[in-house]
């Protein structure tokens, strides 16, 4: 089951428009995004990635932000002959020169750039391989000479004399050869090569193994510097059967290792406290919810103690977090339509107050006296927000533009209705229109289940509206960020309450807002997919539906997915031991009864939700004779055409636009708009 949440930040520029307009298709292929804000230790610059429009070929480069002069200026460039760009941007200690990652020849390497003026240089990061499966090794007298790896990401330390590297495994010479001779059989689930962790010295490019196994996912440096909290996950396709990683502290002067037996193996992320004596970390909750639903712990590291520091929170905790000096921890939370925080002190947790209704990617430095996020609202783009104190109001960094000059946008109006026991959310967008006439309504399903819809700005929706159509989007039971029993709500029951929720949604919009019932449409992709597909098979209200990257059968997809199975057995068990309960969940079940118009949109790379069950589904209708149409993207995965339709950047110049294009015509068909 594919778990997509887009929770994307959109900017971009375009050549002046005469007058103010909402979004064209041509638009959503020049908007920019804006991630990963870093304050400087001083606290007088911010540090931020720019990735440039579809357009413009989607690459990534730095930018830097100037907070007295309120200036901004790029700071990395990327040669012709480089796709990806530069990313990853971090301040050295003290504050001379930032590191960041980039690909300037046939590995990911680690660049240092001065401040103070002129070019970047790379180090070269070599390792002696730890994993040869050639089957002509080197004789055991001779000693594997190092070879140059690819950097996967890199922590410094606070004193900024080491830097803690995760590196993929090199191929070897033997290796490459037989990858050449095409001797590449693949054993399934026993592949040794992984992430590893190195500690690498900028100044004489000494690089040390250090005795964590691989799979290494993240490494954190104490406040001191003295140690490194680090998590590792299987190779060998274990977290299939469930939650796997391990936990280890690292001396950082012996270079020792030792597995903290302590703390969950569900443990998601961590930070050190403000004195080092615990470790916070967010884990799964010890109540009945879908996987990767987290409460908040702490971690004595002397007692080796556990105490649950945040549960039964009426929204959703994130994986956000960031020790506060005074031993409180910032932690990032989802209520309802809005993404802010919560700071945790003790027993107690005490609302943040923000600038924009989405406000995330919090970030500061190690004095903490500069603070930076990223915040948007329905009528506001991605904006990098900037404060000395983090509970103070924050002003506003300028950035390069944030959206094509002239586009509009409607105010989101936020609606609640009851649907069996629960009061679910949605927000409506209208367009211009609604004040003379009743509109066509589409209504958007999000991913996941397990995700969320955010009051945050979507040009895609404006897109939309535009069209003259009303957008409303839902929140129905098994969304999170109102609270454990809403999110498993829908346990073994998807397609059954969840359903409820967005018709009875429907029914609620119908009688208090300007909307044509004759006139409605529903898309949704990954889990809205799958929710396409049950509204498909269960109702004919609609006048046309499009379907992306869907679970449609979920034994099919259950046997397929590269990722996930451990996810969907919460919902329903393996298929194969409660078959009732998992036909009964497919939409494939009821493709007897379809006979609305029907789109299908699919990734041809997807491993998530594999380009199969398009086909099913596609092969199914047809066969019933519902008006069904299928179209597949090469090279795309599941993620990249998500986020190529919502108007995310994307290194594919004409396949989000291609599917808006359909999407807007086969909506418009349905309605009887075109001719």
């Amino acid at each position: 089951m594919g778990c997509l949440c887009l929770f994307f930040a959109f900017v971009g520029k375009l050549p002046p428009q005469q007058a103010p307009h909402f979004p064209t298709n041509e638009d959503l292929r020049h908007l920019k995004r804006i991630s990963d804000p870093v304050p400087s230790p001083d606290g007088r610059q911010v540090l931020f990635v720019i990735t440039e429009s579809t357009a413009d070929g989607a690459s990534s480069h730095l930018w830097l932000a100037d907070v007295a002069s309120n200036t901004s200026r790029q700071l990395t460039y990327s040669p012709p002959n480089v796709k990806t760009g530069e990313s990853d941007g971090r301040w050295m200690p003290d504050g001379k020169s930032i590191l960041f990652l980039a690909s300037r020849g046939e590995h990911r390497q680690l660049f240092e750039l001065p401040m103070s003026g002129g070019e970047a240089h790379s180090f070269t990061v070599k390792v002696t391989p730890q994993v040869d499966t050639s089957k002509k090794q080197a004789s055991a007298a001779d000693k594997p000479a190092p070879i140059e790896a690819d950097v996967q990401s890199f922590s410094i330390s606070p004193n900024g004399k080491s830097i803690a590297l995760i590196v993929g495994d090199p191929q070897t010479e033997g290796e490459q050869a037989e990858t050449t001779k095409k001797s590449d059989a693949v054993w399934v689930d026993h592949d040794p090569h992984g992430s590893r962790l190195y500690l690498f010295d900028p100044e004489t490019s000494k690089v040390t193994a250090v005795p964590v196994p691989a799979n290494v996912t993240a490494a954190t440096w104490s406040h001191d510097g003295s140690r490194l909290f680090v998590t590792q996950g299987p190779l060998d396709g274990s977290d299939d059967l469930d939650f796997s990683t391990t936990s280890w502290l690292v001396d950082a002067s012996s270079i020792k290792a030792e597995r903290i037996g302590d703390l969950p193996r569900s443990l998601f992320t961590a930070e050190w406290s403000a004195d080092d004596k615990s470790i916070w970390f967010t884990a799964q909750t010890r109540k009945d919810a879908p996987p990767l639903y987290a409460d908040l712990y702490r971690y004595d590291l002397a007692s080796k103690s556990i105490k649950t520091a945040v549960q039964d929170f009426e929204g959703s905790v994130g994986f956000s977090l960031s020790s506060l000096r005074n031993g409180d921890l910032l932690v990032d939370v989802g209520l309802g339509f809005r993404q802010c925080a919560i700071r945790v002190s003790g027993e107690k947790r005490q609302m943040v107050t923000f600038s924009a209704p989405f406000s995330g990617a919090f970030a500061t430095n190690a004095q903490q006296n500069a603070w930076v996020y990223i915040g948007s609202g329905s009528t506001q783009p991605s904006t990098l927000y900037y404060t000395s104190d983090i509970s103070q109001p924050a002003h506003v960094l300028k950035t390069p533009p944030l959206i094509p000059e002239g586009l509009q946008a409607v105010p989101t109006k936020t609606l609640h209705w009851k649907s069996d026991k629960f009061t679910i959310e949605g927000v409506l967008q209208l367009p211009p229109e609604a004040a003379q006439h009743k509109v066509p309504l589409i209504v958007e399903v999000h991913g996941g289940p397990t995700g969320a819809f955010f009051d945050s700005y979507s040009a895609y929706c404006s897109f939309l509206v535009g069209q003259g159509w009303a957008v409303l989007r839902v929140n129905p039971r098994g969304s999170t960020n109102y609270g454990v029993e809403f999110v498993a709500a829908n346990k073994n029951d998807l397609g059954g309450g969840d359903y409820r929720d967005i018709m009875t949604g429907v029914d609620y919009v119908l009688k208090n807002e300007p909307i044509d019932e004759n006139k409605m449409a529903l898309e949704g992709y990954s889990y809205g997919g799958e929710m396409a597909g049950f509204v498909e098979v269960k109702t004919k209200r609609f006048k046309a539906i499009v379907c992306g990257a869907p679970v449609i059968d979920q034994f099919s997809e259950y046997g397929t997915e590269s990722i996930g199975s451990f996810y969907d057995r919460w919902f329903y068990g393996k298929p194969w031991e409660h078959f009732a309960d998992a036909w009964r969940q497919s939409p494939l079940s009821g493709a007897a009864h379809a006979s609305t118009p029907f789109m299908l949109l699919q990734g041809q790379g997807d491993t998530t939700d594999p380009q199969g069950q398009s086909q099913e589904m596609y092969r199914a209708l047809r066969q019933a004779g519902a008006p069904v149409q299928l179209i597949t993207y090469p090279r795309d995965d599941h993620g990249q055409l998500a986020g190529a339709i919502y108007g995310a950047p994307s290194r594919e110049p004409w396949h989000g636009f291609d599917a808006r294009q359909r999407v807007v015509e086969f909506f418009k068909k349905a309605f009887g708009e075109t001719k």
